[in-house]
């Protein structure tokens, strides 16, 4: 079902459900006609949007709001923090085009710092679907839950099927092919639309003697834990992918996982450094960035290597001191 439609349903099934927009039309553009009052288009004027939403949510509603990523988090950034998170207000915040789904727009337009912005204010779930299909499944858990959610919107077709319906908060994984009693040589933490590239990631690493378990994350706040320290206990490399700047995102999220339990771990991040990326077509966008399968496996095959050489030195350090 494609998201429209599943927000219309909803829609008619629950009457506190209100949509509304920043003049951002595209995923939603036949919901007007069919909702009448219950449809709010406040024009450019994200700020307003959410101010709106925190005081229809105060009466009962429950808002579904669209504005571009970057324009969502970044301009109206205060009346999120204060009136929705402060509030604890059930707003879903719906942003449009986030990460490299803003290919062909410059660095004013892409949002690559949203879920940094986001999991920083309490109460304020995140949810990166990585297709349509997760996206519509997802939905109604946020609106059920009550809380306020940012969600990074992804309309992409469903590439692969999903192994477990989806939760809160609750990964799901990919297995290797090792053995169950097994470890793995990688496993892959990752959200969004990057999930198919690394799902591609995993069978050409497994073709060439690698064990890879890939994980997708689903909601980074709240995380699953749980997933994290396992990926982390039984692989000899973890690997976080994702279109996001490197601070903030995933790989902050599992480094302050590791020095909150005083634990230490091989990580190696695959995000962008805390810069922009070139636009262009989305296929030149991951070709131009190194976000390809074929890139991204071949990263990791170095990553691994490394990691494999400093544990033959160490060892041989070891056996001399010995």
């Amino acid at each position: 079902m494609i998201y429209e439609e599943k927000l219309l349903e909803l829609a008619q099934e629950d009457e506190r459900i209100i949509v509304m927009t920043a003049e951002n039309r595209a995923a939603i553009r036949n919901l007007p006609e069919k909702l009448g009052d219950r449809f709010i288009d406040v024009g450019i004027a994200e700020m307003t949007m959410v101010g709106a939403a925190a005081g229809l949510a105060l009466r009962g509603r429950v808002p579904v709001v669209h504005a571009l990523a970057a324009f969502l988090t970044l301009r109206a950034y205060e009346f999120i923090r204060s009136d929705v998170g402060i509030g604890n207000l059930p707003v879903i915040l719906v942003g449009g085009v986030p990460g490299f789904l803003s290919d062909g727009n410059g660095p004013t337009h892409q949002a690559l710092e949203d879920i940094a912005l986001m999991r920083g204010i309490p109460n304020m779930g995140v949810f990166c679907p990585a297709d349509e299909d997760e996206l519509t499944e997802g939905l109604p858990h946020l609106i059920i839950s009550g809380k306020p959610f940012y969600v990074r919107y992804n309309s992409s077709i469903c590439q692969v099927p999903h192994t477990i319906p989806f939760e809160i908060g609750k990964a799901e994984a990919y297995p290797s092919n090792a053995e169950p009693d097994e470890a793995e040589d990688v496993t892959i933490l990752t959200y969004g639309f990057l999930l198919e590239q690394a799902l591609r990631v995993q069978e050409i690493l497994e073709s060439d003697g690698f064990a890879v378990r890939v994980i997708n994350m689903r909601t980074l706040s709240p995380i699953d834990e749980e997933m994290i320290f396992d990926a982390i206990e039984r692989s000899q490399l973890v690997v976080t992918l994702e279109d996001h700047f490197l601070t903030g995102g995933l790989y902050s999220i599992v480094s302050e996982l590791l020095l909150r339990d005083g634990m230490a771990a091989d990580i190696l991040p695959i995000a962008l450094n805390n810069r922009w990326f070139k636009p262009g077509l989305l296929k030149d966008v991951l070709q131009y960035e190194g976000f390809t399968a074929e890139k991204i496996a071949a990263n990791i095959k170095e990553g691994f290597e490394d990691e494999s050489d400093e544990l033959d030195i160490l060892s041989q350090e070891l056996y001399t001191l010995n």
